[in-house]
């Protein structure tokens, strides 16, 4: 099929006029199917031709322009694994539509991160006493677990984990980060720390020293 190439100009070129960059390009194609000396006519290569109705100059054969001409294309096919952790920090706030059926069942849940979806959650899942008193819970922040995301929908589906404190301080901004890339913040076993020394205070042998390298 025939690559129809369309080119890209500035206010200035609007002002002007595109006749000088389609100009260009049709020189520039003309180049590259005509420097065969027109091996291109026996081989059955048309060449560039331009017609008043014409969008612009075209080549039969795609593999004459340069790559700068193409516009690649693709489609997503699989998806081989799901990076994400589906866990996200945020918000929860009340549905603006209050005589909406969803606004009994649900409420909204706004990420931090911007990239990830909005989020419906069950009311179910929200503190006793946010729905009587939503402003308390206005700078609390809360995990939430996306569990489905329907093709017809704007919003995700979700469930409330965990209520991790006020916004701001630290302790839950850094549990909120952990939780949502994954990392496991949870206390030591019994086991583990049984393999650290027992004998304190503990201090590095000189013969430790000789064989290692100093990174303190």
């Amino acid at each position: 099929p025939d690559v129809i190439i369309e080119a890209q100009f500035d206010d200035n070129d609007a002002e002007h006029g595109q006749d000088h960059l389609q100009d260009a390009l049709t020189d520039d194609i003309k180049k590259l199917s005509l420097d065969t000396g027109g091996k291109g006519k026996a081989a059955g290569i048309s060449g560039v031709h331009r017609t008043k109705q014409d969008d612009g100059p075209k080549v039969n054969d795609p593999r004459l322009l340069p790559d700068e001409f193409l516009q690649r294309t693709a489609k997503v096919v699989y998806i081989l694994e799901k990076k994400h952790s589906r866990a996200v920090t945020g918000f929860i706030k009340l549905l603006a539509d209050r005589n909406s059926e969803l606004f009994k069942r649900c409420a909204m849940f706004s990420p931090v991160d911007h990239r990830v979806p909005r989020v419906y959650v069950p009311l179910t899942d929200s503190p006793p006493d946010f729905v009587t008193k939503p402003e308390t819970y206005s700078q609390m922040l809360f995990i939430c677990r996306i569990v489905d995301w329907k093709e017809d929908s704007n919003f995700a589906s979700g469930q409330l984990c965990k209520s991790l404190g006020q916004a701001g301080e630290i302790e839950p901004e850094s549990e909120g980060i952990l939780t949502e890339y994954g990392v496991d913040f949870s206390d030591f076993s019994p086991e583990v720390l049984e393999c650290l020394p027992q004998n304190l205070p503990w201090v590095i042998s000189p013969g430790e020293l000789a064989k290692r390298r100093d990174l303190r």
